[in-house]
């Protein structure tokens, strides 16, 4: 089996003004991925309703690879509202299928030939699919070449310190943005009076291979143990923001997985990124400007 790239957690849909869109972090992430020539599974779980089935289509229809068993759950939405600074703000519906991914022996054996998932902490508000995805971390691969991405994606009251603090021990790469850091300032108590030395202690503490810190329009920056590298976010028209920090995500690591340096990597990322805050919804088609390199 060839070593795939993982986005495991919440699929659902985003319930937008002008009609909903397919979402969750982790689809976002696996979509945006397999643009970049590498082979994506999208992990997660719907209900045996018509929302279900329009998703399992959905996904068919980009040509994705997944694991979405049907389990006696509604299928997961988010009402979201856009501000005219076209941030979104959500509500997320409870109790739904992604609430409860199963562990599968299916699922096992994706593990044990993954490259690099990815993961939030919005899916492990449930105790089954929080077990289920972590129970798949350590499934993976244990060696140097194996990157297991946290990224925070804090949303609602839909984390705890316990399970932020597990889940950046089972990671060695960490996503954050800006507004996020100052939660998990406050909740971990991190020395340091600035974003950059509050970053490099969670780094250390944590013994993490990378640690990557959005800034919104403010640009956006990736600490390793030996470098950082920081670049500014370019002026765009923008439409939504849903979306753009997975697709942020999707485009470094796959630039890594492809053999481009932390730099490559990051250049990449605010560009794809910036594009994705263009466009409507969580996932539009990437152009060839962005995808050419690894067809």
């Amino acid at each position: 089996m060839e070593k795939s790239v993982i986005g495991i957690g919440e699929i659902l849909w985003d319930m937008l003004p002008e009609g909903k869109k397919l979402g969750g972090a982790p689809a976002n992430f696996a979509y945006h991925t397999a643009q970049l020539g590498l082979p994506a599974y999208i992990v997660s779980a719907v209900g045996n309703d018509h929302l279900g089935d329009e998703i399992i289509q959905h996904i068919e229809q980009k040509q994705l690879n997944h694991l979405i068993p049907r389990v006696p759950y509604p299928t997961g939405t988010v009402e979201v509202n856009i501000d005219e600074g076209g941030i979104p703000c959500y509500d997320i519906k409870q109790n739904v299928a992604w609430d409860n991914i199963p562990f599968t022996p299916s699922l096992e054996n994706i593990a044990q030939h993954t490259r690099c998932a990815c993961f939030g902490s919005l899916a492990q508000r449930a105790a089954t699919s929080r077990t289920t995805i972590n129970r798949f971390l350590d499934a993976m691969p244990d060696d140097e070449n194996t990157y297991k991405v946290f990224d925070i994606n804090l949303r609602q009251n839909f984390y705890s310190r316990e399970i932020l603090h597990i889940s950046l021990q089972k990671c060695n790469i960490l996503k954050i943005n800006d507004e996020e850091l100052i939660l998990i300032n406050e909740l971990f108590k991190l020395a340091g009076s600035t974003s950059e030395t509050l970053c490099l202690n969670l780094l250390k503490a944590y013994q993490l291979k990378m640690l990557i810190l959005t800034c919104g329009a403010h640009g956006s920056h990736v600490f390793t143990p030996k470098e950082h590298s920081f670049v500014e976010t370019p002026h765009v028209n923008v439409v939504d923001t849903v979306g753009a920090g997975d697709s942020f995500t999707a485009s470094f690591m796959a630039a890594l997985l492809h053999g481009k340096s932390t730099t490559e990597a990051h250049h990449l990322a605010v560009s794809v990124s910036a594009y994705v805050c263009t466009q409507p919804g969580a996932m539009p088609r990437l152009p060839q400007e962005f995808t050419a390199e690894f067809a």
